[in-house]
């Protein structure tokens, strides 16, 4: 064999041994791809308010890992559904990654009915909350002490103070007015979060109305961060009996939402 021929044959057989080696390397980063699936990722489903058991087989058309990390409970959902999770839906994660979840437990825990009678509506509101209890409608009465509590209530009939009911239950107050001082001008709600704006409703000694949710609210999410654009009666309308009843109009959409009073420029 001549020189020449020698290394010919030499350089053929590198560039084959290269060739081999690059195809070794493609073929196992195929087969990585493949079996680890790293390069795919979908998007989060919305399992907010489904049954624990759905949520998994949603959770598993995209091979998705559910863990339950915490459990509440809150009357305004069904019992075992989901009520939050992480990460938040419409998020893109890979295949395979871990989605933390918060359910709503299956059985209400108890909870101690306290004596509202005698204390102010804010004294008893905070009672209420302390126990994990709901303040419900406000029914006044004529009195000679406004926002006393003369009676309370659930579903019409009165409750004894040291009745046990579940958590999340709504007792419903009867209050004084004194028609000297039982009127007041309407606040404003206006960029409130939906649950702020409940309870500063109540705070203000108003019942709540409606609650009309425009079509940018689409999940249980989008309920919490919504927020007040338009409130009926106005803001700032006078001479409001306590008890009225206000309707509340929330939204997702910023651009919906009043723009914030301009500040007084400083005098210098």
């Amino acid at each position: 064999m001549t020189e020449k021929k020698k290394m010919n044959w030499v350089i053929k057989n590198l560039l084959c041994g290269l060739v081999f080696i690059l195809v070794i390397v493609l073929a196992v980063e195929v087969f990585l791809r493949v079996t680890t699936q790293h390069s795919i990722s979908v998007e989060v489903p919305d399992m907010i308010g489904m049954q624990l058991s759905d949520a998994e087989a949603l959770a598993a058309k995209d091979k998705l890992d559910l863990f339950v990390t915490d459990s509440v409970f809150v009357s305004a959902f069904s019992k075992g559904s989901v009520y939050a999770q992480n990460p938040k839906p419409g998020n893109k994660v890979k295949r395979g990654r871990k989605i933390y979840l918060t359910v709503n437990a299956k059985k209400e825990k108890q909870a101690v009915v306290p004596s509202l009678v005698g204390l102010s509506l804010r004294q008893a509101k905070v009672e209420l909350t302390t126990r994990n209890l709901k303040l419900g409608k406000l029914t006044y009465v004529d009195d000679m002490a406004t926002n006393l509590v003369l009676a309370q209530t659930r579903k019409g009939e009165d409750i004894e103070p040291g009745t046990s009911v579940d958590v999340g239950t709504v007792i419903d107050l009867k209050l004084g007015l004194n028609r000297a001082d039982g009127y007041t001008t309407m606040p404003d709600f206006a960029r409130m979060q939906y649950q702020r704006a409940l309870s500063y409703v109540q705070d203000n000694s108003f019942n709540i109305g409606r609650v009309v949710f425009d079509e940018t609210v689409k999940t249980a999410e989008d309920t919490l961060s919504a927020m007040v654009y338009r409130q009926s009666p106005l803001a700032g309308t006078e001479n409001i009996v306590l008890g009225s009843t206000v309707t509340l109009y929330l939204t997702v959409d910023e651009s919906r939402l009043p723009a914030l009073p301009e500040e007084p420029e400083e005098i210098i």
